[in-house]
């Protein structure tokens, strides 16, 4: 059976899938999986393109890996290699069997501070071999951008640099030895003096003169095969030569690497200048001065120039020392250098800082994908490198190169190694953009070879740009290519279409299967123009979300944090997205809507949108989860707990009568029992106890007839105030009061507070009122429609959004506080998105603040209560994505409440923790930050949780009381 049409370049294969799964799993010990869900995670890597693998094995060791090889060859099915699947070029992609290494070769094997020197496994991932290396004050030199989740195998493959390439080189410049086991199961050891297969030593010495001088001289020469790294006089080091071969040779099963002394502290110097070429001209001048990196980005792709200097462009100059002092003096001796050139300059020393400046420039290759005005841009000429001293001469010309074709990109990268990073709003849809594309990738590829430059300066040749090596080898070194390639592949199988005899640049377009026409969907999309294929197109495949460590504040991605599978980090997500809206032009997921294997990978989706804001390219699989949802289960029975938990509003109103007697039950085990399994409850989760007097009563009763319920029949009188009708029984005297306009703020009656924390909406209306204000509820019977969203029951969403809005009346225009984080969430957000055409939900939208953000607003001059002692606890994740902390931390700050909230998610994320089958991940999510920081916790430290989901996971799983932040402030007025 034939594994579909393959491209040119590639190797073809002719085999039964069901057999060469069946002799795969005799062979392994590792995971053996030919299923449309494995195949689809791996269609992709972060490049245009898309090749659909037969399977994915996820060896166990390297006899594991040997052994696949085997089985492969023997079948004739092509292998390629894969890590943390971040490549840019498409050489982690492929049609024959897929090389999982990153879920068991993950061992740092062993770690010798004395020699300076690991000995790895291809799985590990840098960060976590930096963790290991750091308490000895080591760590390893090349760090790519995506250090967080690129796997040491990746960057053997692709001899990848990073931004500390100025002081410490490229990754080939790192690797001491390797163990490769190649197409067929043997293996080779590799190390300085050996020169590789037989056959290599012959090659090497009929085309010695060739190789001396067919290689240009600089810094970041990544592309083709390192062939000059086998003159005799360079060793020969077949362990150079192997690095940078994409997967195309072998398949490294270990590697001892270099480690060298990482500074005992840094600083940044920080350099602005007038535009891009000046910046550029005046990198190489800092190199002398010994920094750490010299990285350089311009204007267009800084959104948010927070913390900055003055400038059009700016340099990142980082240094190190033995202590901060020495570090500083070393970046302002780097200021004083540079101080002819620059418009401005600063220095940072605090980390805090630094991080904040580091993350522009790390979360460039997913930011850059939009330009400013929301158009897409794509990688395919990523990493260009020339000579440092012509770079600002190269980018004048690539930008003239760039108008010159009518596109757009934004330039960024490592300045100080002639190395730059750039999108392009290409056009991938249509025949005229992709024919544009070759055009432009042909001159372009005759521009960097104009100026002594090379291809590919970081992530390698893939098939973007390895049809092009000849306009900088020439046919003859490129011939000699194919043959070092001969000889340690004779049978073709590893990697085919890569670097030797390459696929065209412009075959295998992941957008190729995509609709050409909008789908028809539920929200708006209003950022992606309306159209859901072009919303998960965001998904760029940078992998951020495959972090296993939450980052500070970060929340993605908290299911593959608790998971490691693919299939649950928010990229896994978006390419079954993909492949589902390929549908049978993909050929792998064909049931659209009623896919499984897209339901079951969002199953374990929390919604928590930290994908929204944590996402460089804003990613938003909550909304994308809702959609699915609604499209899947359309006329559709539901699974019970979207009956019961995604309709909780409408049950919490009928129960709210009952409450007494409904607690009671609830505490009958077998009774809660029963009733936890017909709602399709956890049998783990306890039953939250529902509030004996709503907040909407005892705001009516304790504050008063006349002067509480906004309804729709309030009216502004003409002074600017605010005439205010009762919620309960009019007296005929005091029917109607009018209030002044600026004191009034609605306080949203949001189904959690309503019903189940009501003592949270008490608190909140003391310290409006010690603020000054009165506080309103805008009518009765209000609801954002959380539930029913995150459920994926979209028609009921809109059809209670509007009934809210119609209840609404004239409360319009007065500032909305809403309490719990995911209700203001939804309002800011999915309100505007489900009801696009309607203006009143918009400004709905727009009103919306947390407790936090009115007070800032509105009450500046209020004086908080003096509270004096240290929190903990978690941000929201839906505020930290939508509507943000910062209001809320300077808050606590002028309250005396010290300590930073956790990131992540609590896990139990509404519905999703009490829902069957989500327990283990529910706990595990709540393990990462929340828990750990509770328990660590000095006594006397408040425990802070404004969300009514992440004070219950804290109830049931630590025994521990959250409290809203109203909660606390108000405390502090009674005091």
């Amino acid at each position: 059976m034939a594994s579909g049409n393959a491209p040119h370049g590639s190797k073809s294969t002719n085999t039964d899938p069901a057999a060469l799964a069946r002799d795969l799993r005799a062979a392994v010990r590792g995971e053996v999986a030919f299923d449309a869900t494995a195949r689809a995670l791996t269609t992709m890597d972060a490049s245009n393109y898309r090749r659909v693998p037969l399977g994915v094995v996820a060896p166990r060791d390297a006899a594991d890996t040997a052994a696949a090889l085997a089985v492969c060859r023997a079948h004739g099915v092509p292998v390629v290699p894969r890590g943390g699947g971040t490549s840019i070029a498409g050489q982690a992609t492929g049609t024959g069997v897929v090389l999982d290494l990153t879920r068991h070769l993950r061992s740092v094997v062993e770690l010798d501070p004395a020699s300076r020197t690991a000995v790895v496994q291809p799985g590990v991932v840098l960060d976590d071999l930096r963790a290991a290396a750091a308490p000895h004050g080591l760590t390893f030199g090349p760090d790519p951008s995506t250090h967080s989740r690129c796997t040491l195998g990746g960057m053997i493959g692709n001899n990848s640099c990073g931004s500390h390439s100025v002081a410490w080189g490229t990754t080939a410049d790192n690797v001491h030895a390797l163990t490769v086991a190649r197409y067929g199961g043997d293996t080779l050891r590799l190390e300085r003096g050996v020169p590789g297969p037989p056959g290599v030593r012959e090659l090497v010495a009929d085309h010695l003169a060739l190789l001396r001088t067919g290689f240009p001289d600089l810094p970041r020469r990544i592309s083709g095969y390192a062939l000059d790294a086998l003159l005799p006089e360079n060793g020969p080091d077949p362990v150079r030569a192997f690095c940078g071969s994409e997967g195309t040779l072998g398949v490294a099963t270990e590697a001892t690497l270099r480690l060298v002394e990482a500074p005992a502290a840094r600083a940044l110097a920080v350099l602005g200048y007038a535009d891009e070429s000046a910046a550029a001209e005046a990198a190489p001048g800092l190199l002398p001065y010994h920094p750490l990196t010299v990285e350089g980005m311009a204007a267009d792709l800084v959104r948010e120039p927070a913390g900055l200097p003055r400038g059009g462009a700016w340099l990142f100059a980082e240094t190190g020392g033995a202590n901060p002092a020495e570090a500083r003096a070393h970046a302002e001796r780097l200021v004083r250098a540079a101080s002819a050139d620059a418009v401005d300059t600063a220095v940072v020393t605090d980390p805090a800082g630094q991080r904040a400046l580091w993350r522009i420039r790390e979360d460039a290759a997913g930011t850059a994908t939009r330009m400013p005005g929301g158009s897409e841009a794509w990688p395919g000429w990523e990493d260009c490198a020339v000579p440092p001293a012509r770079l600002g001469g190269y980018l004048r010309d690539f930008r003239a190169l760039l108008a010159e074709h009518g596109l757009r990109g934004t330039p960024y990268g490592h300045f100080g190694d002639g190395c730059i990073h750039v999108r392009i709003d290409f056009d991938l849809l249509s025949p005229e953009g992709v024919a544009r594309f070759r055009r432009f990738s042909e001159d372009l590829a005759a521009l960097v070879v104009a100026h002594g430059g090379s291809l590919s300066g970081e992530h390698g040749d893939g098939q973007a740009r390895a049809e092009l090596l000849p306009k900088m080898y020439g046919d003859e070194l490129v011939a000699i290519f194919a043959r070092f390639k001969d000889l340690w592949d004779p049978d073709g199988g590893m990697n085919p279409g890569i670097l030797a005899r390459p696929a065209r640049l412009d075959d295998n377009l992941r957008f190729d299967v995509l609709p050409r026409r909008p789908v028809d969907v539920a929200f708006g999309y209003p950022h992606d123009g309306g159209d859901f294929s072009a919303a998960v197109r965001r998904c760029v495949g940078v992998a951020k979300c495959r972090t296993e460590r939450a980052a500070g504040p970060s929340v993605m991605c908290p299911s593959f944090r608790a998971t490691g599978e693919e299939a649950h980090s928010t990229r896994g997500r978006a390419r079954l997205l993909h492949e589902m809206l390929a549908g049978d032009a993909g050929g792998v997921i064909t049931d659209g809507w009623r896919s499984t294997e897209v339901r079951d990978a969002l199953d374990l989706c929390l919604s928590c949108k930290g994908c929204r804001s944590d996402c460089p390219v804003g990613v938003d699989m909550a909304t994308y989860k809702a959609e699915f949802l609604h499209h899947h289960y359309r006329h559709r029975l539901r699974p019970a707990s979207h009956y019961a938990m995604g309709r909780l509003p409408q049950w919490l109103r009928l129960a709210a009568p009952f409450a007494g007697p409904l607690n009671a039950l609830a505490r009958v085990r077998p009774l809660a029992a029963l009733a936890k399994r017909l709602a399709g409850i956890a049998p783990e989760r306890g039953i939250p106890v529902l509030a004996r007097e709503t907040f909407t009563r005892w705001l009516l009763r304790d504050r008063g007839a006349g002067v509480r319920v906004f309804g729709g029949g309030g009216r502004r009188d003409r002074g600017g105030g605010v005439r205010v009708f009762s919620g309960g029984r009019r007296d005929r005297g005091a029917g109607v009061r009018a209030l002044p306009g600026d004191q009034v703020v609605l306080l949203w009656p949001d189904t959690f507070t309503e019903h189940l924390a009501p003592e949270v909406g008490r608190a909140a209306v003391r310290v409006l009122e010690a603020a000054g204000r009165t506080a309103l509820l805008p009518g009765k019977g209000l609801c954002c429609g959380l539930t029913y969203v995150s459920t994926g029951q979209l028609d009921k969403a809109r059809a209670v959004m509007r009934r809210t809005l119609d209840r609404l009346g004239d409360g319009f225009g007065h500032p909305v506080v809403v309490l719990e984080p995911s209700c203001a969430a939804t309002l800011r957000t999915d309100l505007p998105e489900l009801l696009p055409d309607d203006p009143r939900a918009a400004r709905l939208a727009a009103s919306v603040h947390t407790l936090a953000q009115y007070l800032e607003a509105y009450a500046p001059d209020w004086t908080p209560p003096r509270l004096d002692a240290p929190v903990t606890g978690q941000t929201h994740c839906h505020q930290h994505a939508v509507l943000g902390d910062g209001a809320d931390r300077r808050l606590r700050e002028r309250a005396g409440l010290t300590g930073d909230l956790k990131g992540g998610c609590c896990g139990l994320a509404g519905n999703f923790g009490f829902e069957r089958g989500h327990w283990d991940v529910s706990v595990a999510c709540a393990e990462d930050q929340l828990l750990p920081a509770v328990r660590d916790a000095a006594p006397g430290t408040r425990v802070l949780a404004d969300g009514f989901s992440c004070r219950t996971q804290l109830s049931q799983l630590a025994g521990v009381r959250g409290r809203h932040l109203a909660e606390v402030l108000a405390e502090g007025l009674t005091d």
